[in-house]
């Protein structure tokens, strides 16, 4: 059974550690979940490798009269043979919703009938492995478990979290700049509920053993569902105590232990990824001493990256590349440049100086970005997150040259693509998607910018004009990840060590594998001007080759502007 004694005594020490006193009753309710669901979870991949690379969509990303959308999402992934170039898809929530477009779940357990049902998911799956979304913090306020808690019903009315509107919340931290609380008449009068992201996200009451019960069980009925990566949505919020700052809590930490066991025991090879748009230090806390999450994301590579294009100096990314600590042993990180969600601001804390981190903002704003505020505990706004598509971040208003923008652009996925960790690619970042400004004038939500659904003959046509920007992202996109997934140096656990150049606009990296051994030095020019390099005189031998250009190699090559060397030795 996979709840044996070991795992049952660790389990148990879980949920001591959260709610002190006699757990015996949730641990026997746990442990039956467990191992009912146990026997209907599938096997899946138990390491991974440089041929793992996550595709993040919607489910109607693409679409057709007469075919459910994840069913075109397929055949459009299918058609232009990225089973070959991508092995995990990232299907953003799929569930009912009714906001957020599909962060407010209705029903975890159900298929939004608008995109499909499980049978469509199960399709997919067998060409792609699978990232679920566990919306773990909240659920949505017309979801069957709210509407119950309104009516007073049990255990329902203790699944959310009620506070006074005279408390003082002032040290919570704050990700969106609309009240902490809102007020709902339930059947014992009026009640002020926890709403951290939005009025229509209604906060789960997590120091409730009930809530906690359900959601692994909604986990495990994930598991049974073929999901190899679980993305903790959220999560750094998840446990709310008044007095604190209810971020980051020891109490958080304790569940995502207790999902570690609990995945380990019943589908080895499963990963926790926890979602936390926090300063560095805070988002890696998240590996626990090896005993949390697998993989976090690298949440400060996307601002930083984007900044070093706008500018051609690559200084301050390269400090922080070059002082990033290794992950602890069967951990690793995902590294992104853009997702459903806008660039964070807070992963540059501590990390870029806060007079160049406002000019970034004042950029983007130029490339006809948005600006989301955050509500700091003094009651001042500050950003929190940049709305804009990573193709037009990295427009250059003042030379707006469409071959330039192409390549600055697939410059900038090729260092992503090269880091230490699997590489995150979302959709509209594959196919060179402009902001949509059209879809925010009609939404009034600044993240729609970033949130564009394609339908299927509109998309095609855009890739099949030859010239096209677009055409030419995917085309080069598709290149780079062909070549990509056969260097065992771009293994997840392969070395890493950045070199220093004389040259500001010059990254350089070098990975190496050990079985079998191959070493690149990863040289990419974000400025827009050439740059000679002196290979010999970086690493101390003389290429081989160059893995993504026909340019003969010696002790010294040329950097063209926006040019991205793999040089194998």
């Amino acid at each position: 059974m996979p709840t044996d004694v070991n795992c049952r005594e660790r389990i148990r020490s879980h949920l001591n550690r959260l709610y002190p006193g006699d757990v015996e009753g949730t641990l026997a309710e746990l442990v039956a979940r467990i191992d009912k669901a146990a026997s209907a979870i599938p096997a899946r991949r138990a390491v991974w490798d440089q041929t793992d690379c996550v595709l993040i969509t919607y489910g109607d990303q693409v679409s057709q009269d007469g075919e459910a959308p994840l069913e075109t999402l397929r055949n459009f992934l299918l058609r232009h043979d990225l089973e070959s170039l991508l092995s995990i898809v990232h299907v953003l929530p799929f569930f009912p919703y009714s906001s957020d477009d599909g962060f407010s779940v209705i029903d975890y357990r159900r298929v939004d009938p608008v995109l499909g049902d499980w049978s469509d998911v199960a399709a997919l799956g067998k060409s792609f492995d699978l990232m679920f979304d566990l919306v773990v913090n909240h659920c949505s306020r017309h979801s069957e478990w709210f509407q119950k808690y309104l009516a007073g019903e049990e255990p329902y009315a203790g699944y959310f979290i009620e506070a006074d509107p005279c408390d003082d919340v002032s040290l919570v931290t704050r990700p969106r700049s609309h009240p902490l609380l809102t007020p709902f008449e339930t059947s014992r009068e009026t009640r002020h509920v926890w709403t951290t992201f939005s009025d229509d996200q209604v906060d789960l009451n997590f120091a409730a053993p009930s809530v906690l019960i359900e959601m692994i069980d909604v986990l495990l009925f994930y598991l049974q569902r073929g999901a190899r990566i679980i993305r903790l949505d959220a999560i750094a919020y998840l446990w709310k105590e008044l007095g604190t700052s209810c971020i980051h809590l020891p109490q958080t930490h304790e569940v995502v232990k207790l999902m570690r066991t609990v995945v380990d025991a019943v589908a080895p090879g499963t990963i926790l990824l926890t979602e936390t748009n926090v300063p560095h230090k805070e988002n890696v806390s998240y590996y626990g001493n090896g005993d949390e999450a697998q993989m976090v994301y690298q949440f400060s590579l996307a601002p930083l990256l984007a900044e070093a294009l706008q500018t051609g100096d690559a200084s301050v990314l390269n400090h922080w590349l070059a002082g990033l600590e290794p992950t602890p042993p069967g951990t690793t990180v995902l590294n992104f440049t853009a997702s459903h969600d806008g660039i964070g601001i807070r992963p540059l804390e501590g990390i870029m100086p806060s007079d160049r981190a406002e000019r970034f903002v004042e950029a983007v704003q130029r490339r006809g970005g948005r600006v989301s505020m955050k509500r700091n505990t003094d009651g001042s706004e500050s950003p929190y997150e940049l709305n804009i598509t990573y193709f037009d971040v990295v427009a250059d208003p003042d030379r707006p040259d469409p071959l330039s923008h192409v390549r600055r652009f697939l410059a900038g996925q090729a260092v992503m693509l090269s880091l230490k960790g699997i590489p995150g690619i979302y959709f509209h970042s594959l196919v060179g998607t402009p902001n949509d400004l059209a879809g925010v004038r009609q939404t009034g939500r600044a993240r729609t910018i970033n949130r564009r659904k394609f339908r299927l003959e509109e998309l095609e046509a855009t890739l099949d004009r030859a010239g096209s920007p677009q055409a030419q992202v995917f085309e080069g996109y598709c290149r780079l990840l062909d070549v990509r997934r056969r260097q065992p140096a771009f293994h997840p656990e392969a070395l890493q060590r950045v070199i220093r150049t004389e040259a500001p606009a010059v990254v350089a990296v070098v990975r190496e594998s050990t079985t079998p051994f191959q070493r690149l030095l990863v040289l990419a020019n974000l400025g827009h001007q050439a740059v000679p390099v002196e290979v010999e005189g970086l690493i101390g031998a003389q290429p081989k080759r160059d893995l993504l250009n026909l340019d003969p190699v010696g002790p010294a090559v040329a950097l063209a502007p926006y040019q991205v060397r793999w040089l194998e030795f």
